[in-house]
């Protein structure tokens, strides 16, 4: 653990982590996703990650503007991450005003309540919080959380925003109740909102 914490224990180490884990970013979008965050801080930081082997540079379709992404260690360390969001969403309270809140977080927030136990028949939810879309995709008894739309007509789709959907993970506001207000908008037949509620656990 020692060893660990010297390497992820500074601060903001861990939440570049978090931000690459939902997929590559520039240099810019890092600054934007961390409020707070010095931008000599930053090019510190990830000039550690580097050298660290935990990211790496790579240019995009031979873009100039180069984008960091996770190593195979770096990558390592989804279930670390996953578990620690797991314990963080039962901390939380309800996002301050003055708080921010990305939508890109949905997407490791979803993959930390998922309960494989719970997964059901060959199906896909699509969710759209705010202006980011992705998907689970339920396949032979597995789970994976994926970027973008539905490639096919998914069973479920659930539209809401970041702040509802962090108030609903934390168990601060109950579904059924953001569902009579309209804070959160399901289609699809009721079986696959049974089913999709099971795998996040938000029922039993």
């Amino acid at each position: 653990m020692a060893a660990a914490l010297d390497i992820l224990g500074e601060r903001w180490t861990l939440l570049i982590v978090r931000e690459l884990l939902t997929g590559p970013c520039r240099y810019n979008e890092l600054q934007a996703n961390l409020p707070g965050i010095g931008t000599n801080l930053l090019a510190d930081r990830l000039k550690f990650l580097t050298e660290m082997d935990i990211i790496r540079q790579r240019s995009q379709d031979g873009a100039k503007t180069r984008m960091y992404e996770l190593t195979e260690q770096g990558e390592s360390l989804r279930t670390a991450v996953l578990d620690l969001a797991r314990w963080g969403l039962g901390m939380l309270g309800t996002p301050e005003a003055e708080e921010v809140v990305r939508p890109r977080w949905g997407v490791l927030a979803v993959e930390a309540m998922i309960d494989p136990r719970h997964a059901g028949p060959d199906e896909v939810y699509e969710f759209r919080l705010d202006d980011e879309v992705f998907h689970i995709d339920v396949k032979d008894g597995r789970v994976k959380v994926l970027h973008g739309k539905a490639p096919a007509e998914p069973a479920l789709v659930v539209r809401t925003d970041a702040v509802t959907f962090v108030e609903i993970g934390a168990g601060r506001l109950n579904p059924l109740e953001a569902t009579l207000t309209r804070r959160v908008v399901m289609e699809g037949a009721e079986e696959a909102v049974l089913r999709c509620s099971r795998l996040l656990g938000l029922m039993s």
